[in-house]
């Protein structure tokens, strides 16, 4: 296993995820609009093939609409 902070939360992964991989386990397809990898924005198209590694940092967005 290795750890992955996300928005400051530590988490555990298996081995070999890609960003991707790990916005579908926590259920946040569709819902994240920009993502980060260790201060890193890593475009959309790119998130299958981002593979991440132990102790990577990630911050992952939505944005919301307000009035």
């Amino acid at each position: 296993m290795m750890k992955i902070t996300i928005n400051g939360e530590e988490r555990e992964f298996k081995e070999g995820v890609s960003l991707a991989d790990v916005i579908k386990e926590l259920n946040l397809e569709g819902k994240v609009m920009a993502a980060a990898k260790n201060m890193q924005i890593v475009k959309q198209d790119k998130w299958a093939k981002e593979m991440l590694q132990n102790g990577d940092k990630l911050e992952l967005l939505d944005f919301v609409g307000g009035g």
